[in-house]
């Protein structure tokens, strides 16, 4: 029996018209975009080309996009290159935010930063009126994610930006998680940086991007060859960014179809495992809303079951450390205590997953539970 990858919001794999599309400029067009001849000119054009689509995608302007090499530098370059332009203050930074944020975030202690965390209930939503009394005269820098990896919640960004802006506040948004799965618009937002990374929606490894709302500042938090709107130095990877602008151009023309269909698939999911497993329980906030593609499920048998009686089955389980990973962080952050985190599978689905994989995990699933009864 073939693997049935679910593990989509970690890793999704480079589309063929993405590898297809990057291929010259490991060779024929390896010329530095910054190079004047003629045949550099041409590979410049094709790097803004690739900047237009991936801004089509995020909504916003193209010169707003700033090339990096991951989404956790992107996440980087905003938080630190936001707190360099100021005195230290006060930051704001939700429970459940990725390493690169919440470690980013902690590592300007050491320069005088105050760092407080926002509190979420137990399906990873933020109270927003709590956030609110949170906020001081010296908080300078806020960071929300869009959507959480592993519970699926989506925040409510827009509300919380509204309230940065009347304090005047920095607010970062950290939306790798959300791109390939939901329809995303930065200035609807209200978003000052955000961060996108490639390889969450069939782009390459190695491609990242924030966005910088038009008029705003960041200090370089490296430094070398001005690129990048003076903020990211040295040369661009061309090969990852025109790979990364191709994958962008699939999500602006299919991602109404990719939602409705992954909303199906996900409903097919809930159905399928309620009817199969007693005592199943899905965490993430249906009324809220979560992302179409993700399920965090909570079986009535140790994930360590599950692992051993479907083999051939990827998906992602909490791994309790020390430290902790992911994962099992952010099902801390929420109240769940070890026993129940053990017992915790999250499932999320891809462009290329099908209803037959879905029933057939689902089979799987209520066998291991089956047998772990017996």
């Amino acid at each position: 029996m073939s693997t049935i990858y679910l593990d989509f919001n970690r890793k999704t794999p480079v589309a063929p018209s993405v590898l297809e599309a990057m291929q010259p400029y490991f060779g024929n067009h390896f010329y530095l975009p910054s190079q004047q001849h003629p045949l550099a000119q041409a590979v410049t054009e094709s790097l803004e080309q690739a900047r237009e689509s991936v801004s089509f995608m995020i909504g916003c302007d193209a010169f707003e996009v700033v090339f990096t090499a991951s989404g956790t530098e992107a996440n980087n370059l905003a938080i630190l290159g936001t707190a360099r332009r100021q005195k230290a203050g006060h930051i704001l930074v939700s429970s459940i935010e990725h390493d690169s944020v919440t470690l980013a975030a902690e590592s300007l202690q050491d320069s005088g930063w105050q760092v407080e965390s926002i509190s979420c209930d137990q399906f990873g939503l933020i109270d927003v009126d709590a956030f609110v009394q949170q906020l001081r005269d010296d908080t300078a820098l806020v960071c929300v994610q869009l959507a959480n990896p592993v519970l699926g919640t989506v925040q409510p960004i827009r509300k919380i930006a509204d309230f940065c802006h009347k304090r005047g506040v920095h607010l970062h948004c950290d939306a790798t998680q959300a791109f390939g799965k939901i329809a995303v618009d930065a200035v609807a937002l209200g978003v000052d940086t955000m961060s996108v990374s490639g390889h969450k929606f069939y782009g390459p490894p190695g491609s990242g991007a924030l966005y910088l709302r038009g008029g705003r500042e960041l200090s370089s938090i490296v430094f070398g060859e001005v690129r990048e709107m003076a903020v990211r130095p040295g040369p661009e990877n061309v090969p990852a960014c025109v790979g990364m602008g191709v994958a962008a151009n699939l999500v602006s023309r299919c991602i109404d179809e990719v939602e409705a269909n992954f909303c199906e698939l996900r409903e097919r999911f809930i159905n399928g495992l309620n009817s199969s497993v007693n005592g199943v329980v899905f965490l993430g906030s249906e009324e809220a809303g979560v992302l179409p593609n993700t399920l965090c499920v909570e079986l009535p048998v140790a994930a360590s079951v599950v692992r051993r009686a479907a083999r051939q089955l990827v998906v992602r389980t909490a791994e309790p450390g020390p430290p902790p990973d992911e994962m099992a962080r952010v099902l801390e952050a929420v109240g769940r205590a070890p026993g129940q985190i053990d017992r915790t599978l999250q499932i999320s689905l891809g462009w290329t997953t099908s209803r037959e994989q879905v029933d057939r995990v689902v089979d799987m699933l209520a066998e291991a539970c089956d047998s772990a009864d017996l």
